[in-house]
């Protein structure tokens, strides 16, 4: 059970995000927070494993949160959840100790996906902000630090129907909708997912679909 809670200053978005997630079978919402500070005192008697925390927040905002965090509790992971999609936002908030970030217009299944993630101790970037990324990585030819430098050969790693799956994420579905497409449950195109980020050593979204284009499985 993966142990969550939420911070935001806004509890209609809070309760929303709770709603969304409370039929998930392994996350549980243990417990909100409207800033930092409130965070941070309720993880003095409530552990958690993942944090869903917002940006701009009074009292004490995400960036200070944050270093507090994997300062006090260092087996906490932080997934910020913003509409904040510059990357000098996202640079920060990484640079603080945050494991991952979600824009607040992502779907359902990509912020599960997420939570499940950084849980699993990887980091995550949502799919909007990965395919930014990946773009002005094909405008300047820069490898980032979070790529994998030595992805093994394609042949021997990724199965057909990962080959399959991978192939659509590119493409930019969702995962419902690649679910559909390939006649599976979410769940399964999850797993393929998450299967083919550690058989490769990718990140987040952006590595995986890097390595897909250095390794000739999609154009």
């Amino acid at each position: 059970m993966i142990r969550t809670i939420l911070v935001d200053d806004h509890a209609i978005i809070r309760d929303g995000i709770s709603f969304l997630l409370q039929q998930e079978p392994d996350i549980e919402i243990v417990d909100q927070a409207g800033h930092g500070q409130e965070l941070l005192d309720k993880l003095a008697t409530m552990p958690a494993d993942v944090v869903l925390m917002d940006i701009n927040m009074p009292i004490m905002g995400g960036e200070e949160a944050i270093r507090h965090v994997r300062a006090l509790y260092p087996q906490t992971q932080v997934l910020i959840l913003s509409m904040l999609d510059h990357e000098a936002y996202i640079s920060r908030m990484m640079e603080a100790g945050a494991s991952g970030y979600i824009l607040k217009n992502a779907g359902k299944e990509e912020i599960i996906f997420g939570i499940r993630s950084v849980a699993a101790g990887r980091q995550f970037l949502c799919s909007e902000l990965a395919f930014q990324l990946l773009y002005k990585l094909q405008g300047t030819g820069v490898a980032p630090a979070v790529l994998p430098s030595e992805p093994a050969k394609k042949e021997s790693i990724l199965s057909r129907r990962e080959l399959e799956v991978l192939k659509l994420i590119s493409e930019g579905l969702t995962t419902s909708e690649i679910a559909d497409k390939l006649y599976n449950s979410k769940r399964t195109i999850e797993t393929h997912r998450q299967n083919m980020m550690e058989k490769t050593q990718a990140k987040n979204t952006a590595s995986l679909i890097k390595y897909a284009l250095s390794n000739g499985l999609i154009e």
